[in-house]
């Protein structure tokens, strides 16, 4: 009994792996579940924590900035990044929202985005703009401003 269980696994294996694979369909577990566009409410509480940490940013108030910023983003912004960010972002001007959505990062993850130009710049491909990104609750990953050179 033992031999004719041996000779059948033996088959089956053989079986298994003389087999051509006709159609393979690779499924990627990944979870695909983050939407394309961000509600109203999320726009609301993220446009207004960027907000607050541009008029943060105009009074030079680190302590305000850094209670905006994400636990990670406290860890990788010194000194020299607000005043980069201070030099390139003018907080004396109006912004206004040109996109919204999610941004892939490095990690693999999705997170909410932001971008705004300036609201005097009327062109249809803004010369600056600026993306800020958040975690879901609404702190802030990170600020990006990028000026469009010729």
């Amino acid at each position: 009994m033992n031999k004719l269980f041996l000779i059948l696994s033996l088959l089956a294996v053989q079986l298994f792996f003389s087999q051509e694979v006709i159609d393979l369909k690779v499924e990627n577990n990944k979870k695909t579940d983050t939407p394309l566009d961000l509600s109203k409410k999320q726009v609301e509480l993220y446009n207004g924590r960027f907000s607050q940490f541009i008029m943060a940013l105009k009074s030079s108030d680190r302590k305000k900035m850094e209670s905006l910023l994400s636990e990670n983003a406290k860890k990788q912004v010194t000194e020299a990044v607000y005043k980069k960010l201070s030099s390139d972002i003018n907080s004396n001007k109006k912004m206004e929202i040109i996109r919204t959505g999610y941004k892939p990062l490095i990690n693999g993850n999705n997170y909410p985005m932001i971008q705004y130009k300036y609201a005097d710049d009327k062109s249809d491909d803004p010369k600056e703009v600026i993306t800020a990104v958040f975690e879901n609750d609404g702190k802030i990953l990170g600020i990006k401003p990028f000026t469009k050179t010729k």
